[in-house]
C-alpha cells in the first residue's frame, strides 16, 4: 500500500512556507540558547542555594543527560503522532518547565526541574531538522537549512551575554522566566502556521532499542562531563565508558533485527550519509571547542566578565550566523564538496593561528580571528549535516535526524572534555617546565628573579617585595602556562578540523544522488518485503 508524500517532494512553484520556517527556528534557538545561558548564573545559585560546586553542577549535567536520552525516541514520537503535534507539545513541556526553574526554591528542585525541561528541549532540534525537511523543496533545502542553522552558531554565543546581563543586573530566575512569553508566542504562532503530517498508526515502539540506546547516551555522556573530575582511568569512569560501549554494541544488533527499530542502524551502511555524520561530528568539536576555550581564556586569563566575554564572541557568532543563509544558497548550486572543504581548510588555519594567543592580546585582534574562523565554520557546518541527510527518504528522515542530533552531542561532549583534559594536563606542563626556566640554579633564573623582585619594589616597596615575590612570581608562571595551554588546545582543534577535510570529497553532488536513489530503493524494497522499517499500511488523517 502507499503512504503519502512528505511535502518536501512538492514542486518549487508552490509558496515557500517562511512563516513555518520561523517557527522552527525559533523554538530551536530557545533550546539551544538555554544550554548556554545557564552557565554564567550557577556561581550565583551555590551562592544562594549554600551549596558546592559539584553539587550546582548538575544543573548543566542533567539537561545535556536527559535530553541525551530522550532525542533516540523523537523520531518515533513525531511518525506516531505527528510533527505538529510533538514539536508544539515539546515546546509548551519546555515553556512550562522553564516556569518551574525559575520558581526553584533549592538546588535539588532546579535540578529536578532541569531534568524535566530537558525532556522538551531534547526533542526540539532533531524534530525541527527533521520538519525541515517535511515542508521544503528538496531542491531549496540548502537555502532553508542555512537559515535554520543560524540558531546553532548564534545561540551559543548569545547565551552568557544575555545571562550575563539578567544576572548582572536583574536575578538569575530571569533566566528561566524569560522563555514563558517567547514559548507562549512561538506555540500559538505554530498553531496558526504549522500544518500537521501524517500520522502513521501501525508504529510500535521499541522499547528494548530505547532503554538500550537511552542507557548508552547516559553512560557516555556521564562519563564524558564526570572524567575530569574522577580522573579518566579511575574505576567508575572506565565502568561507564564500558556500560556505554556495550549498551551501544547491543543496541546496534538488536536494531538489525527488530522491524520497527526506534534508530534505523541500517542508515549507517548509506556511505554518504556515514560521511556527512562523521565529518559534522569532528566539525562540531572543532565548534565546540572554540565556544568552550575562548570564554576561559578571556574570564580567566584577561579578567573579562561573563557579559563582556558574550560581546566580545558576539561579532564572530554574527559572522558566522550571516553566512549560514548564503552558504545554503551555495549549497544548493555547488554542493557540499567543495563549499565544506574550503570552509574547514580556513578553520583549521585559523584555529591553528590561535596557538599564538597572548595574555594581552588586543581584543581587536582575538575579534577578527574569531570572525574569519567563522567564515569557515559558516560555510562548513551546514553543508556538512545537509548532504547525508538529503539521501534520506522522507518517511524515515525523523530517525536520520535523530541518530545525527545524538552523535553531535556525543561529539560535543568529547569535544569539551579533551579540550579540558588537554588544559589541565598540558597547564601542569607548562607550569612545571616554566617553573624550571626561571629556578635560581638555571644559569638565567637569577637574574629573572631579580627583575621580578625590581617590578614589585617599585610597586610596594623594596621591604615588602623578598615576602611577597614569590606569590606575584607563581601567579605570573600559572598565567602564562593557562595560555600556554590555551594554544596547545587549539591546536588540537586545528587538527580535527583539518583531518575532516578528507571525509568531505565523498560527499560531492553525484555521490550523494546516487545515495539518495540507493536508499529510496532499499527503503521502498523493504516495505513490499513486509519487514518495513514503517509500517506505511494505515495512516491517519492530518489535522
Amino acid at each position: 500500500m502507499r503512504h503519502q508524500p512528505a511535502a518536501a517532494e512538492s514542486t518549487s512553484a508552490e509558496r515557500l512556507p517562511w512563516g513555518a520556517l520561523f517557527v522552527l527556528i525559533l523554538g530551536t534557538f530557545m533550546g539551544v540558547l538555554d544550554g548556554s545561558i545557564v552557565n554564567v548564573a550557577l556561581p550565583r545559585m551555590m551562592n544562594i542555594f549554600n551549596v558546592s560546586t559539584d553539587h550546582i553542577q548538575w544543573v548543566l549535567t542533567i539537561y545535556m543527560l536527559v535530553g541525551g536520552m530522550v532525542i533516540p525516541a523523537s523520531g518515533y514520537l513525531a511518525d506516531r503522532f505527528g510533527y505538529k503535534t510533538v514539536y508544539l507539545g515539546s515546546l509548551a513541556l519546555f515553556t512550562v518547565t522553564s516556569m518551574l526553574c525559575g520558581m526553584s526554591w533549592s538546588a535539588n528542585s532546579i535540578i529536578l526541574a532541569r531534568g524535566f525541561q530537558a525532556i522538551g528541549g531534547g526533542m526540539v532540534m532533531p524534530i525541527s531538522m527533521a520538519y525541515v525537511y517535511r515542508i521544503w523543496p528538496k531542491e531549496k533545502i540548502g537555502m532553508a537549512l542555512g537559515i535554520w542553522g543560524l540558531t546553532m552558531m548564534v545561540a551559543p554565543t548569545i547565551g552568557p551575554t544575555l545571562g550575563g546581563y539578567l544576572v548582572d543586573y536583574f536575578s538569575w530566575r530571569l533566566i528561566f522566566y524569560i522563555n514563558l512569553p517567547v514559548g507562549l508566542f512561538t506555540v500559538l504562532l505554530g498553531l496558526a502556521l504549522l500544518k500537521e503530517t501524517p500520522r502513521l498508526s501501525g508504529l510500535k515502539l521499541d522499547y528494548i532499542g530505547l532503554v538500550l540506546v537511552s542507557g548508552a547516551c547516559f553512560a557516555v555522556l556521564f562519563a564524558l562531563s564526570k572524567g575530569q573530575g574522577w580522573g579518566w582511568t579511575a574505576q567508575s569512569t572506565a565502568t561507564l565508558f564500558v556500560l556505554g560501549f556495550f549498551c551501544f554494541v547491543l543496541f546496534f544488533f538488536w536494531e538489525l533485527h527488530v522491524p520497527q527499530p526506534v534508530m534505523d542502524v541500517r542508515l549507517l551502511r548509506n556511505s554518504t550519509y556515514l560521511l556527512s555524520l562523521a565529518a559534522s561530528s569532528m566539525a562540531s568539536i572543532a565548534l565546540f571547542t572554540g565556544i568552550f576555550i575562548v570564554p576561559m581564556f578571556t574570564q580567566s586569563v584577561q579578567g573579562y566578565s561573563p557579559m563582556q566575554t558574550g560581546l566580545i564572541l558576539m561579532p564572530a557568532a554574527l559572522v558566522a550566523g550571516g553566512l549560514m543563509p548564503l552558504a545554503g544558497k551555495l549549497f544548493d548550486k555547488l554542493g557540499a564538496a567543495i563549499l565544506a572543504s574550503c570552509g574547514l581548510a580556513l578553520v583549521g588555519v585559523m584555529t591553528y593561528v590561535l596557538h599564538n594567543i597572548t595574555a594581552d592580546m588586543p581584543v581587536r585582534d582575538l575579534q577578527l580571528l574569531l570572525c574569519l574562523r567563522s567564515v569557515g565554520l559558516g560555510f562548513s557546518m551546514m553543508p556538512l549535516m545537509t548532504a547525508g541527510m538529503n539521501t534520506i527518504p522522507g518517511p524515515i528522515v525523523a530517525q536520520a535526524s535523530a541518530m545525527m542530533s545524538v552523535v553531535r552531542q556525543v561529539a560535543a561532549s568529547f569535544g569539551i572534555a579533551l579540550v579540558t583534559y588537554v588544559l589541565v594536563d598540558r597547564t601542569a606542563f607548562h607550569t612545571e617546565r616554566l617553573s624550571e626556566a626561571i629556578g635560581l640554579l638555571e644559569p638565567l633564573g637569577y637574574y629573572h628573579y631579580n627583575q621580578v623582585v625590581a617590578g614589585v619594589s617599585g610597586m610596594i616597596g623594596p621591604t615588602a617585595a623578598n615576602g611577597t615575590t614569590p606569590g606575584v612570581l607563581a601567579g605570573m608562571v600559572h598565567k602564562q602556562a593557562a595560555v600556554l595551554a590555551v594554544g596547545d588546545a587549539f591546536v588540537i582543534a586545528a587538527v580535527l578540523a583539518v583531518a575532516a577535510i578528507p571525509l568531505v570529497f565523498g560527499l560531492t553532488h553525484g555521490r550523494i544522488e546516487a545515495a539518495r536513489k540507493r536508499e529510496e530503493e532499499r527503503f521502498i524494497a523493504i516495505q513490499r518485503g513486509g519487514g518495513s522499517i514503517h509500517p506505511v499500511g494505515v495512516t491517519e488523517q492530518s489535522h
